[in-house]
């Protein structure tokens, strides 16, 4: 990637739309404009007050003219990179979109790479590393909860969180440096029984914010949640109430779904990587054989199990043969208690005793649902956060960051209270320091930036 180039990519979706933005984006970006876009009122773009925008003609560098648009100039540094940026609004066809992104590049622009923009931002200091990811969860938010976690990350929550510890033991290390270079001159601002304590402050702050994981990926990356039960017990009519559409085929007929069907939904603030399955009974169908045995290996697999009885009717051998299994596997679940709309229903005491977490529900008209989702949220969701203002670990990478430096610390104080010597004590607090450092980028290798980068779309 070549950051001395300027660059273009169009930055709304592919597509007939009312209008489509491009955006540009260098040392040249003004330049590049002005080859292509003529103001209405005469003046260059380059000499448009910042943020000021203009109506004018669109035209490939030779002169011909494509479209009239919008066109706004920021200028560096007050820009989303950084640099000085030309943003120019045509209508919304595919092909002019096209031909203005062509005159773009004709005009000494080139092509953005994926996410290159944001990686400017990064680059420039505009935005540290888990702001640009948070942004990267805004682009994809499917939910409300992950709308007001990207925008808290977007804003620092948990940048300024990591800033503060890696402050922190910034300060120790440069105490124990200056201890170890200088012995007789007591150089060292904190003794070591106050290094102690500010590491020990540090790992309990490392060890708090890595535990809001929990609550981040069931936000973010969703639970991989199974939904079974014996045949007929009601678990399509479940799944197709959770995800809000009939994705699933529900008929009366015993063995209907065979095969494990999936799609993701949101129930509270918890994201739900749903999976419905076969039905779990005993059969000669050698295809229905198949989808139990699948069942049997998601429900391995899973991070929640939601069990579905039949409560209009009573307890089989089946559905006691499941409840002892789920049990067996000590993976979170809850019973659903299904068809509870009916007047007659069923004993259901031998599933309450064995559940922690029962609900009653009716898939057919969506009675209980409303509860479900506060019983799920309490499984996954630390009800302690404020998800708009608390610092939240959102991606297994900073929480793979952030366990390498509280191991890290963990050695550091064994080592301080040993009385090993300063210089193997100063070990451990390196590693935690780079550990954390790799939470905003600051010891991340490009390999990884890349990677990080490359999911966003061209035009962000």
């Amino acid at each position: 990637m070549k950051l001395l180039d300027t660059i273009a990519a169009i930055s709304t979706p592919y597509g007939k739309g009312g209008v489509a933005l491009i955006r540009i984006s260098g040392e040249d970006a003004c330049r590049v404009g002005e080859a292509i876009f003529a103001p209405a009122s005469g003046k260059r773009l380059g000499e448009l007050a910042h943020g000021q925008m203009v109506y004018g003609e669109i035209r490939s560098p030779d002169g011909v003219i494509l479209d009239d648009g919008m066109a706004v100039c920021f200028h560096a540094p007050h820009s989303f990179t950084g640099e000085d940026t030309v943003e120019l609004t045509c209508h919304g066809g595919v092909r002019i979109t096209a031909k203005v992104l062509q005159a773009a590049l004709c005009a000494g622009a080139r092509a953005a790479e994926a996410g290159e923009f944001t990686r400017r931002a990064y680059i420039g200091g505009k935005m540290r590393l888990s702001e640009a990811e948070a942004l990267g969860l805004l682009l994809d938010a499917k939910s409300d909860s992950q709308l007001l976690l990207a925008r808290n990350g977007m804003k620092g929550g948990l940048a300024d969180r990591t800033e503060e510890l890696y402050t922190s033991l910034r300060t120790v290390l440069s105490s124990v440096w200056a201890a170890i270079d200088f012995p007789e001159e007591d150089l060292a601002e904190l003794s070591r029984v106050q290094m102690r304590e500010q590491v020990a402050t540090a790992l309990s702050g490392i060890r708090e914010l890595a535990a809001t994981y929990g609550t981040g990926r069931a936000i973010t990356e969703g639970v991989a949640t199974v939904i079974c039960g014996r045949t007929n017990a009601g678990k399509s009519s479940v799944y197709n109430r959770i995800v809000g559409y009939n994705a699933a085929i529900v008929t009366e007929v015993e063995g209907t779904t065979r095969d494990v069907l999936r799609e993701t939904a949101t129930l509270g603030k918890t994201l739900l990587r749903l999976c419905d399955t076969a039905g779990l009974r005993q059969t000669e169908d050698r295809v229905e054989r198949i989808g139990i045995e699948r069942t049997r290996e998601e429900m391995k697999q899973a991070g929640l199990i939601l069990a579905v009885f039949d409560a209009s009717c009573p307890l089989t051998e089946e559905d006691l043969a499941l409840t002892e299994e789920i049990g067996q596997m000590g993976v979170p679940a809850i019973a659903l208690l299904n068809k509870s709309d009916r007047q007659e229903s069923a004993d259901m005491t031998a599933v309450r005793e064995r559940f922690p977490h029962t609900v009653a529900v009716s898939a057919a008209d969506g009675q209980g649902f409303d509860r479900l989702s506060v019983e799920i949220d309490r499984l996954f969701i630390d009800g302690s956060l404020n998800v708009q203002t608390d610092a939240v670990v959102t991606g297994a990478r900073q929480y793979a960051a952030l366990m390498l430096a509280a191991e890290a610390l963990e050695a550091t104080l064994t080592d301080l209270d040993a009385e090993l010597p300063l210089d193997l004590c100063c070990v451990g607090l390196e590693t935690a320091l780079t550990s954390l450092g790799q939470v905003d980028g600051r010891e991340l290798g490009e390999e990884i930036v890349s990677e990080i980068f490359s999911r966003f779309c061209v035009g962000k």
